[in-house]
């Protein structure tokens, strides 16, 4: 009897505490860099020295392979767990059509189109150029792609639009987990929070996109 009820316990325990940890690596340190990392894109508004400066120049080797872990470690694993969740639950959205269902669909929907994306991202902006070419990503070659070549303009769009909500959406879920907020005009304030959030993460998106897209034009004639 007491094995019976034991185990049960044991794996719902096991459970809630994957859960916070997941969700305490997307917004520490994953999300705080991933703003960081838009914030760094801004710099395109600068100039090509700039953003490589900002975004793919680092001080010292060491400081490369420690950012690749605090990003990549973390990113590994919450997408494991991301996975987990999307294979053992099933939206509902058709028998109950709440509010909160349908956040629950679009994260996991954000969710999926950002494993999609970073993937490619990871590889095409970070992997292959050092791996193949033996540099960094450099800026004019990614502006005049993203300039000429619409599909690679929507997938950026998308790819931030993407983890602006899933990353907003990711701090109201971690604020109600962890019970940073939990009374009814706390969790009230945190929907306005949260929406702000998202609204900032997209001006920042954005405008990094733009700003590397408008640099990708022909100069004009003289």
């Amino acid at each position: 009897m007491t094995t019976a009820t034991t185990l049960p316990d044991t794996q719902s325990r096991a459970s809630f505490l994957r859960a916070r940890l997941a969700s305490g690596l997307a917004v520490l340190p994953l999300g705080a860099w991933c703003v960081l990392h838009l914030w760094n894109n801004l710099s395109a508004f600068q100039g090509a020295d700039a953003w490589q400066a900002a975004v793919t120049t680092y001080p010292h080797p060491v400081a490369e392979a420690l950012t690749g872990i605090v990003v990549l470690v973390p990113l590994a694993i919450h997408t494991v767990w991301g996975i987990g969740r999307m294979v053992s639950s099933r939206p509902n959205n058709l028998r109950y059509r709440f509010y909160a269902n349908l956040k629950y669909l679009l994260q996991r929907l954000a969710g999926l189109g950002l494993l999609l994306a970073l993937g490619a991202h990871l590889w095409l902006a970070m992997i292959h150029p050092r791996v193949e070419l033996g540099h960094a990503e450099e800026f004019q070659d990614l502006a005049q792609h993203m300039h000429f070549h619409p599909p690679t303009l929507v997938v950026y769009v998308l790819l931030t639009l993407g983890l602006a909500y899933h990353l907003a959406n990711g701090l109201q879920t971690f604020c109600m987990g962890w019970g940073v907020v939990s009374s009814r005009r706390g969790l009230k304030r945190l929907e306005w929070l949260v929406g702000g959030v998202f609204v900032l993460l997209v001006v920042l998106g954005w405008g990094a996109v733009y700003a590397i897209w408008a640099a990708g034009a022909p100069a004009p004639l003289s």
